[in-house]
């Protein structure tokens, strides 16, 4: 099971204990605000793309939306999100539950300059009913990234709206 592949992932971390499980759903931005009791745009949704061969994904704030003249500038391709059926099998975690962490080998993780307005944010934990609340830095450190991108739009608008 997915979680259990991240509840390891940050047991060997030393911070299993911060995972947050709830008996609703929180597979949607506006489902896991409500589970949490914050902003919607503090919660770090993460889609997942084919570019080219590769799997990429892409931790944005759950304001935030793929521009896609931006995304195609930076990846010199199409965004193309992964379908239901494949997110499991490519990237190890299934929609719903999608995380940057404990993720497939091979996968390619990329953080959105939407996030950076924020102290803490939540993203899941591999499953349709869990988040961590993690710093700035902590989601640096645990997702791995390959770097920060600036693929979003919608965002800006608003400020920190939610911060």
């Amino acid at each position: 099971m997915s979680i259990q592949r991240v509840r390891e992932f940050f047991r060997e971390q030393g911070i299993e204990d911060r995972i947050q499980e709830f008996d609703a759903s929180s597979a949607t931005v506006a489902l896991a605000a409500l589970a949490l009791g914050v902003a919607e745009a503090r919660i770090a949704k993460t889609l997942s793309f084919r570019v080219q061969d590769d799997v990429a994904l892409i931790v944005m704030a759950g304001d935030a939306r793929i521009d896609n003249p931006k995304y195609k500038a930076r990846f010199a391709a199409k965004a193309k999100m992964l379908g239901h059926d494949e997110a499991a099998a490519l990237v190890g975690h299934a929609v719903g539950g999608v995380c940057p962490f404990a993720v497939n080998d091979g996968v390619q993780v990329y953080l959105d300059e939407s996030l950076r307005r924020f102290e803490t944010v939540f993203p899941a934990c591999g499953s349709s009913n869990s988040a961590i609340e993690l710093t700035i830095p902590e989601l640096e450190a645990y997702a791995r990234p390959l770097g920060w991108v600036d693929v979003c739009k919608g965002w800006q608008a608003d400020g920190a709206a939610g911060a």
